[in-house]
């Protein structure tokens, strides 16, 4: 039985990520600027091994963590070339794989992106549906806020994405509970 096995009741996980933003090649290293699995115009993008969504990132390793399962960093390592611009819904499908495996559910997902450019607004609700989709949780348990860093460090001069996201998982014994 592994560690996750043995989970009951309720579970919280946190996922953090961050990635350099760049210009597009030529000129940079930014790869499209996908947030959520949904592809925004920017003329500016990140920067990572894989497709470098941020948001999926984060809310992969929130689930593992719930868990007690690797990181996606270990799962997924950069190192490993089978994952060059590797579609980050493969990430997060994965954890939730693993945590139907231990015998859970997810309740909710709460995800604060902060970034300067491009505005989110617009794209939220997009973004929102295509977790759900991806994670087969209605849209309604599925919560993105945008946030600035109003200038401070290289968030707020427009250089990295920052995301933070907080899951909780129920039992399926427990599920009714809340």
């Amino acid at each position: 039985m592994n560690q996750s096995s043995a989970h009951t009741g309720f579970r919280i996980g946190h996922g953090y990520d961050l990635h350099r933003l760049d210009e597009h090649p030529p000129n940079g290293s930014g790869r499209p600027f996908i947030l959520g699995g949904v592809q925004i115009e920017h003329s500016r993008g990140p920067v990572g091994h894989s497709d470098a969504d941020a948001l999926l990132h984060a809310i992969t390793d929130a689930l593992l963590g719930a868990i007690g399962e690797p990181d996606i960093g270990q799962l997924f390592p950069d190192t490993d070339p089978r994952h060059e611009s590797q579609d980050s819904a493969d990430f997060i499908k994965e954890a939730a794989l693993r945590v139907a495996s231990a015998g859970m559910q997810i309740v909710n997902l709460d995800a604060t992106v902060i970034c300067e450019q491009p505005k989110l607004g617009p794209h939220r609700d997009a973004i929102r549906e295509n977790i759900a989709r991806l994670l087969s949780i209605p849209a309604g348990s599925v919560n993105v806020k945008a946030k600035t860093h109003e200038g401070v460090d290289a968030v707020g001069e427009g250089r990295a994405i920052e995301v933070h996201c907080v899951v909780l998982l129920s039992t399926r014994e427990s599920s009714g509970a809340i």
